[in-house]
């Protein structure tokens, strides 16, 4: 044992020596694990070199020292990139003399390309459920599966606004239900569906399924419509081969068969089509099918803009008659739009019917990503510390009592490298919001232009509204506005009538774009080419004296009295003006320095002024006092700093300009 004791003796002798040693490389030797064989009396010490626990700092202390996000701390950690960083417990504890990590980002916030490589790739336009879940990187929506099987109503209608994923929705639909030579339970197997038990998995693979999407049913007549309708119903029976030599259906359905497959049918006969393939699927399957149609208002509204409205609408009234209202060869039914149109008694007397609105809570999470899945995927493509920037660009929808975010907004981010742009824009036509805000009364336009300057009001919302309203009725725009994607409901409380009383507002950043180069872009038809270059040069030239001149000309040719009310009329004035330029990203009522700044031009080229615009608006005021207001109004951008966010941004030269309105009169002070 006197061996055994002296080796301990002597291992304490030389650990207080190596702890009195220098530093080497800046570090403090720490021996964490000694071992000793008394059986042979060998010593062995197991070094470690680590900075003692008395020396370490929290996650959060670092975050402070570094001046980035604690997620972004900790996600260093969990990748190796801090050396000495320890786990203990649920919290990282990081060496205190360790300095930030290099951004191995681009400095735009993107990952690198040499990570992207090793990533899975961004579904962009991809609405293949096989393609989306096995090659690309997929968000679960599965459980609306589950939901669907627990209620299983017999017609169910999804209304959503354009690219929040109905389609891939639909085609997950397809196919988990549809009846395939193929196993495509291979495709569900590792999604949240499957673990939720056998009673759940009896459906896949159940079902034949007639799949329809109207999505690109876009033509100017109803003859080039009907075509267009009659070669997809085509394609879907001869997908469903089987039939033409099926022993469960007779002559006639076969020969019914054949003229749908050749798309030699008449208008009649199409009407019938849904019910005729569903019958031929039953008898051949021994089970009614599922019909899922997505889409199905596109042709609605493309006939509301090209004048064959009523056409469109009777036709289909009959096809869903026939494939949906008491069709005893209908197992179940899906339908996705944009409007629920249920005026129009396209779904007349379909009691059967199951409708989910922007504004219900069931499946509220299944169009769009939630919180959590953007956390996730901004963890997976390296960008966590971006997230509060995603919020701000693309989060904001409300459906039911679901915070959402645009999911096409959000692929698109991270596909070009982390770079806020209004990517949801060009993703669709806006006619019909043009042609509303061309009859849009004084109420209507101020309230619109009060939305972009951050304001909420309270208005009846009716989701059932449909186009003819919006014309007759410009009162209605808040309604189709809200479907759509543009407004979001803050408050909802049903009214006694079945519509709801709803406190709206802009969701994100990017719907304040969308509005000031979209919906306040009626301005276009008032403002000739050259007028609109001619404020360019002005603008971005620092040329006070010609932007006033432009203005008053736009002002005196174009602006009606009644539109000089107050100041809400001119900051959509000014706001629509400035959309119509190029070369820069227009934003308003944003925090800068110390206060809110009305409109900013960033440019979006290098070596291209900044531009900050603040407006003042008074009645009967002399051009003496007017002059006054418009300095003034320069001050103001001076003494709350407005120029920060663009000066942190690197742009060099700043233009601010101070713009004063009094009726038709206008004062401009650049300084």
């Amino acid at each position: 044992m006197g061996n055994e004791q002296a080796g301990v003796d002597g291992l304490r002798l030389f650990c207080m020596q190596k702890r009195t040693m220098p530093l080497c490389n800046g570090i403090v030797p720490n021996f964490v694990d000694i071992v000793l064989l008394f059986g042979y009396n060998v010593l062995v010490i197991l070094c470690v070199e680590v900075s003692p626990m008395a020396e370490m700092i929290s996650v959060r202390e670092a975050a402070v020292r570094w001046n980035i996000t604690e997620r972004r701390v900790a996600t260093l950690c969990k990748n190796g990139r801090i050396a000495g960083a320890k786990k203990q417990g649920n919290r990282w504890l990081i060496p205190a003399d360790t300095q930030k990590p290099a951004d191995q980002r681009l400095k735009t916030g993107a990952f690198r390309k040499t990570e992207r490589a090793s990533k899975l790739p961004l579904p962009i336009g991809v609405s293949n459920y096989c393609l989306a879940s096995s090659e690309y990187y997929y968000i679960d929506k599965t459980m609306m599966i589950k939901d669907f099987i627990d209620e299983r109503p017999m017609v169910t209608l999804f209304t959503r606004p354009r690219r929040f994923g109905k389609t891939l929705n639909m085609d997950m639909l397809r196919t988990f239900f549809e009846k395939n030579d193929e196993d495509t339970s291979v495709y569900f197997r590792d999604k949240k569906i499957w673990s939720c038990g056998q009673k759940y998995r009896d459906y896949q693979g159940k079902y034949p399924v007639i799949f329809l999407t109207f999505k690109d049913v876009k033509f100017d007549t109803w003859a080039e419509t009907f075509a267009a309708i009659r070669d997809i119903f085509a394609k879907e029976t001869r997908r469903h081969k089987e039939l033409l030599t099926s022993g469960q259906c007779d002559e006639y359905s076969k020969k019914t068969y054949e003229k749908l497959a050749e798309g030699k049918v008449s208008e009649v006969e199409l009407t019938a089509a849904l019910l005729d393939l569903s019958a031929m699927l039953h008898q051949h399957y021994g089970i009614a099918p599922i019909i899922i149609i997505d889409e199905y208002d596109t042709p609605i509204q493309q006939g509301y803009q090209k004048d064959y409205y009523d056409k469109v609408i009777q036709f289909m009234r009959n096809l869903f008659s026939g494939g949906f209202k008491d069709n005893q060869h209908l197992s179940f039914g899906f339908l996705t739009g944009i409007l629920r149109v249920a005026k129009e008694s396209i779904f007349s007397g379909m009691n059967n019917l199951s409708i989910n609105s922007v504004l219900d809570n069931k499946y509220s999470a299944y169009f769009g990503f939630t919180a959590d899945e953007v956390k996730a995927m901004a963890e997976y493509y390296g960008a966590a510390d971006k997230f509060d920037e995603i919020c701000e660009w693309y989060d904001g929808y409300r459906f039911g009592k679901t915070e959402i975010f645009n999911p096409w907004s959000v692929v698109n981010y991270f596909s070009n490298e982390c770079e806020p742009r209004a990517f949801w824009v060009s993703t669709g036509s806006n006619d019909i919001i043009g042609e509303v805000l061309a009859q849009a009364d004084e109420e209507t336009y101020h309230r619109l232009t009060a939305l972009v300057k951050g304001e909420t009001f309270t208005t009846f919302i009716d989701t059932g509204v449909i186009y003819p309203q919006i014309k007759s009725n410009p009162a209605t725009i808040y309604s189709f506005l809200l479907v759509t994607g543009y407004l979001k409901a803050m408050k909802t409380t049903p009214s006694f009538n079945g519509d709801f009383i709803c406190e709206v507002s802009l969701p994100n950043r990017e719907i304040s774009l969308v509005y000031n180069k979209e919906i306040l872009q009626r301005l276009e038809n008032m403002i000739p080419q050259p007028t609109a270059i001619a404020v360019q040069e002005a603008i971005f030239s620092g040329d006070n004296a010609r932007l006033k001149a432009q203005i008053q000309t736009l002002l005196t040719q174009s602006v009606s009295c009644f539109d000089t009310a107050g100041e809400n009329f001119y900051h959509g004035f000014m706001l629509g003006l400035c959309a119509l330029l190029g070369g820069a990203f227009v934003t308003s009522n944003r925090e800068s320095g110390d206060g809110r700044y009305d409109i900013q031009l960033k440019p979006t080229k290098k070596g291209l002024p900044g531009i900050l615009i603040e407006l003042k608006a008074e009645k009967n005021c002399s051009d003496e006092k007017l002059k006054v207001l418009s300095e003034t109004a320069l001050q103001q951008i001076n003494d709350k700093k407005y120029e920060t966010e663009l000066t942190a941004a690197g742009v060099k030269t700043v233009y601010k300009y101070g713009v004063a309105f009094s009726g038709k009169k206008v004062e401009v002070t650049v300084g």
